[in-house]
């Protein structure tokens, strides 16, 4: 409405109808499906290896003092560093390629992603315990029936959580030295002064985490059917 009434000039704020053409070209042209090839590869490569490594050790952590004690300083130490400080170091160690890339997510995500997990299991609550102990359950059936079912529901809203940030991440990691992804997009319309183009790849972003989301949400109702969907 403010560019339609031209209170704000187009250069800094596109007029919707310039944003669906910018959309219509880079479709058109194919390279909006490129881009997105790119970013999708990095996201759920690093997201897959961060969640494979880093859940089982937070339930673990959360569950298990001796396990708490060996890791959690460095997990504590590690989530507190600025990824974004590290990037500079990334390229030199592992170049701009895509590891590189994958490297950012990862980092960005992966401590996080135990302190969470380490919470939600901590939270299970002792009364599931003792009545399993109680009926006989020996140390590997409570960590098998009790323990694992009484905490996928929370590990599977902190990855929801995680995959948000893993979309930030993935915008920092191709705003320096990409020459693809919806990252890279952006950086080069900011550069071309053509912010439609900009809105087109916020827009992009937003609607790819979007249907990762609902994606998550479905896998809650299939895979862990006892768990109450909010």
């Amino acid at each position: 409405m403010l560019s339609y009434l031209q209170l704000v000039s187009s250069t800094f704020l596109p007029r919707p109808d310039e944003v669906w053409s910018a959309f219509v070209q880079v479709v058109s042209d194919g390279s909006l499906f490129e881009h997105m090839k790119v970013s999708l590869a990095e996201i759920y490569i690093a997201f897959f290896l961060s969640s494979i490594i880093a859940v089982p050790l937070g339930i673990f952590m959360g569950s298990f003092r001796i396990v708490a004690a060996a890791i959690e300083p460095v997990v504590n130490f590690m989530r507190y560093l600025p990824v974004t400080a590290l990037i500079p170091l990334l390229i030199l160690w592992i170049g701009i390629g895509i590891e590189e890339k994958i490297a950012v997510i990862f980092l960005g995500t992966f401590f996080q992603q135990i302190v969470l997990c380490a919470d939600v299991s901590a939270n299970v609550s002792d009364d599931l315990y003792n009545v399993s102990y109680t009926l006989g359950a020996n140390r590997r059936q409570v960590i098998t029936r009790v323990m694992l079912p009484a905490t996928m529901p929370g590990v599977m809203d902190t990855l929801r959580v995680t995959m948000g940030w893993a979309w930030t991440f993935l915008v920092v990691a191709e705003l320096v030295a990409a020459s693809s992804g919806l990252g890279y997009m952006i950086l080069q319309a900011m550069r071309g002064l053509h912010p439609a183009l900009i809105f087109v790849g916020i827009f992009t972003i937003g609607i790819l985490g979007l249907i990762t989301d609902q994606a998550f949400k479905m896998a809650k109702i299939w895979f862990l059917p006892w768990t109450v969907i909010r």
